[in-house]
């Protein structure tokens, strides 16, 4: 759990991670040495986990989207570590969960075009040892995404 002033430091790091410590404390409301010991022990204690760009997809050349639902044959530990050591290896999957409901896994995927993306069906999903069924969704149209919890 954090505390009410860390809250507001994080959801200030969430508009702009590149907001300088100065900055950064006269928009909470604090002092310069006050801000930096609270953001650093947010980042030694792991609830900053790091600090990117947000990059945009399509016009990063990324057209195709994709939601992947797969479902394992079995959920022996075997078959469950080998399909999540794959996944971790592969930089067109941005985000794997794993779930209850129909699918096993839920996987957020990006590729260039729809050629790269049969090209990752083929060449890795469905050379995956155990994996029964994958189901895609497509992605038209992203309506909202974010990685900003709310604060």
């Amino acid at each position: 759990m954090v505390e009410e002033q860390d809250e507001k430091i994080l959801g200030e790091l969430q508009k702009d991670g590149r907001a300088t410590n100065q900055q950064l404390a006269e928009t909470v409301g604090m002092s310069t040495s006050a801000c930096w010991r609270r953001v650093r022990a947010l980042e030694e204690s792991g609830v900053i986990s790091g600090y990117a760009a947000l990059v945009a997809r399509e016009q990063a050349g990324f057209a195709t989207s994709a939601i992947l639902h797969v479902s394992l044959e079995r959920h022996d530990v075997k078959f469950v570590d080998e399909f999540v050591a794959s996944v971790l290896k592969r930089r067109e999957v941005l985000e794997c969960f794993a779930t209850t409901g129909d699918a096993d896994y839920h996987l957020r995927v990006v590729v260039r075009n729809m050629d790269a993306y049969n090209r990752f069906l083929d060449d890795f999903m469905f050379r995956i040892p155990g994996i029964r069924h994958v189901r895609t969704n497509v992605i038209l149209k992203e309506i909202k995404t974010g990685v900003a919890l709310p604060f």
